[in-house]
């Protein structure tokens, strides 16, 4: 042994291949040593797996799909801080610190191609999770609102980043054995807290999870929104890359302006309606797309795909309530509910509005159900105001027009875990009365029930021929 050591980054400067052989060999010596590739690997790994154990989340288009993947950067975002925190302590962990500082290449240069292999390989790790899951959708999903789609794919890329290159500094600056697990915890606690802990402004510029959840299916992110948390995702990749490159205590102390200021710009640009910042609705997605022939039957542009499977059993529906006058002509996705709240509803005459569910695999949810739920309110839709429902009575009038005799909602409704058998006990007894009846007069009965429920007064006795 000659006794001389020499930096491989100083080594691989000095090939006669010139620059950029020079930067491809760094590249090639940080993914075969780095922490890197384990990183990437990890993320895959986890990020598909989580797809994949609930492709019902995503199933119902691109957008949902990215902002999944959004959703799951509370792991995949701690798992890139702690990746970068075990990279940054790799000098330490190999005493190699003194030697590398006497060596004429500047730090900042040595850094780059660490900095460069983490970036490139978490990014092509998000973008490889990301085509797995329209690997799963790309035959089921017609809408693809590519703009956002790419936006807010590149904005979580771009958070994954800024996770490394601040667990590079920290791991750096703090080389402790404990110091990656703990920030794997930490990360786990922040973007928790943040994307769930008021106040909501703060949160959209700092949490990459914020308005990920999947409330409703016209979901989206608002650009100012991604805009914003943009701006904090860099400014805090700075912090990370300073706190790696700074040689005094001076530059780390500064090292915290940059995501500080980030933050302060991002918060102040963010729109101030509560709609967009946390409830935003993509109109688009949202539009109705309607069925050439009539009966009419639509359903949102996101759910465009399924309209030949739901178009049968709506029309079977609108048959059944046709034996009453004036009953609705067309059916149409109800697109009114927005997360956990309901716009009131403006529905055209002559309408019924069904619920459209999407299943794991991208198709229609439950086909069997569209025609109970065309009948089962007689037409009249639901505002949540008129408190005379009367369900025994709605049951008993909605199974005789379809000809069936009444049954449990419970698993036949999805999300109907119990119900009190009175309804049903109540329903068969008034329908066996109805079949017992002429035609016409059962048609008037229930036709009496359609009023009152229009009035919102409570059809209770209307099917017996009394009232109280």
């Amino acid at each position: 042994m000659s006794g001389r050591t020499v930096d491989v980054h100083t080594a691989a400067a000095g090939r006669p291949e010139g620059k950029r052989g020079a930067r491809v060999g760094v590249t090639g010596i940080e993914l075969r040593r780095s922490a890197a590739l384990g990183a990437a690997l990890i993320t895959v790994v986890v990020g598909v797996g989580a797809l994949y154990v609930a492709t019902g989340r995503w199933s119902t288009g691109w957008m949902a799909l990215a902002l999944t993947i959004r959703e799951y950067l509370l792991l995949l975002w701690p798992l890139a801080l702690a990746a970068g925190a075990w990279q940054g302590r790799r000098e330490h962990r190999a005493k190699v610190g003194e030697l590398f500082a006497t060596t004429a290449r500047p730090r900042t240069a040595r850094m780059l191609p660490v900095l460069g292999t983490m970036a490139l390989t978490l990014t092509v790790a998000y973008l490889l999770v990301t085509v797995a899951g329209i690997a799963w959708i790309v035959t089921t999903a017609s809408y693809v609102p590519l703009l956002s789609f790419v936006v807010v794919t590149a904005v979580g890329a771009l958070s994954l980043v800024a996770a490394a290159w601040l667990g590079l500094g920290i791991g750096r600056l703090l080389p402790a054995l404990v110091t990656a697990p703990a920030l794997a915890v930490g990360g786990v606690l922040l973007v928790f807290f943040a994307t769930i802990s008021p106040p909501e402004r703060v949160a959209a510029a700092i949490s990459p999870a914020h308005g990920s959840g999947g409330f409703h299916d016209y979901q989206t992110i608002d650009n100012r929104v991604s805009g914003a948390l943009t701006i904090s995702m860099i400014t805090l990749a700075v912090t990370g890359l300073l706190l790696f490159v700074a040689d005094g205590w001076r530059v780390r102390v500064m090292a915290v302006l940059p995501v500080l200021l980030g933050v302060a710009v991002a918060t102040a640009i963010l729109p101030t309606d509560r709609d967009v910042l946390t409830w935003p609705v993509d109109p688009v997605a949202r539009e109705l797309v309607c069925t050439k022939d009539t009966p009419t039957v639509c359903v949102s542009r996101v759910h465009a795909t399924v309209l030949d499977t739901i178009t049968p059993p709506a029309r079977e529906g609108l048959a059944a309530l046709a034996k009453l006058p004036g009953a609705p002509t067309a059916v149409h996705e109800d697109t009114h509910t927005i997360g956990y709240r309901r716009e009131q509803p403006t529905v055209p005459d002559g309408v019924v509005t069904v619920e459209v569910r999407i299943d794991k695999r991208g198709r229609l949810a439950h086909p069997d159900v569209v025609f109970l739920e065309v009948v089962r309110g007689l037409g009249v839709p639901y505002d949540g105001d008129c408190r005379n429902r009367n369900e025994t009575v709605e049951r008993a009038a909605a199974y005789w027009l379809m000809g069936r005799e009444p049954r449990s909602d419970v698993g036949l409704v999805p999300g109907m875990i119990e119900e009190d058998p009175a309804i049903t006990t109540g329903a068969r007894t008034l329908w066996q009365g109805l079949r017992a009846l002429p035609e016409a007069e059962a048609v008037a009965r229930v036709t009496a029930v359609r009023d009152a429920l229009l009035a919102c007064r409570d059809p209770e006795g209307l099917l017996s021929g009394s009232t109280r």
